[in-house]
């Protein structure tokens, strides 16, 4: 899959979902998917990051903690951008891939582990979202210097990501709806629309 999307290189933007933040370190799913975005942009793949997540099952915007881990890992903060509304990985791509057509960008893809690319594939196909598939190398993120040595957790001010009114996700909304959520089915009509019309 990498290999067949890699022919349509240079991307103008990757779109990178969100994982929950404890408040103490970032988790190595996280983790994972920022030094993703940090080797396909050094290696010229792609031009911008669209970090994509609210504050969902933790107190702290899971894109905005991405966005300051990339940043103390050495991504410029000029081609950080964040998605804030998204609660499900359907909402990342659908919300981002919004945010990548106002920017003008049109060769966008999915960057993060191949098992959430399989879950949310359907969703896209459905919803004609014209975004390439990035699966991490985890060969290739394990060989990065920043992951083997230097920076295994990097400080940053996450209180710039704090919602002192949080609710959780679980605690707002029951297992239907949650269920609804993951398949895609709470992003409004009026936003679906206004997608529509983009296209």
């Amino acid at each position: 899959m990498y290999k067949h999307y890699m022919k349509f290189q240079p991307f103008d933007a990757i779109i990178v979902p969100g994982y929950p933040y404890d408040g103490e370190k970032w988790d190595d799913i996280m983790k994972m998917r920022v030094l993703w975005a940090k080797y396909l942009i050094e290696n010229n793949r792609a031009t911008n990051i669209i970090f994509s997540g609210s504050a969902v099952y933790s107190p702290y915007i899971e894109s905005l903690i991405m966005r300051e881990y990339a940043i103390a890992i050495g991504i410029d903060s000029n081609i950080i951008f964040t998605e804030q509304k998204a609660e499900h990985s359907t909402e990342n791509v659908f919300y981002s891939y919004q945010f990548a057509q106002e920017k003008g960008w049109e060769n966008v893809a999915l960057a993060t582990d191949y098992v959430q690319i399989k879950m949310v594939r359907s969703f896209i196909s459905k919803e004609n979202i014209p975004v390439a598939y990035l699966p991490a190398l985890f060969d290739v993120i394990d060989s990065m210097d920043v992951y083997r040595d230097s920076l295994p957790n990097p400080q940053i001010i996450d209180s710039i990501a704090f919602v002192s009114n949080f609710v959780s996700l679980t605690d707002r909304k029951n297992p239907y709806q949650r269920w609804r959520g993951t398949r895609g089915r709470n992003i409004s009509k009026k936003d679906k629309k206004k997608e529509r019309k983009k296209d």
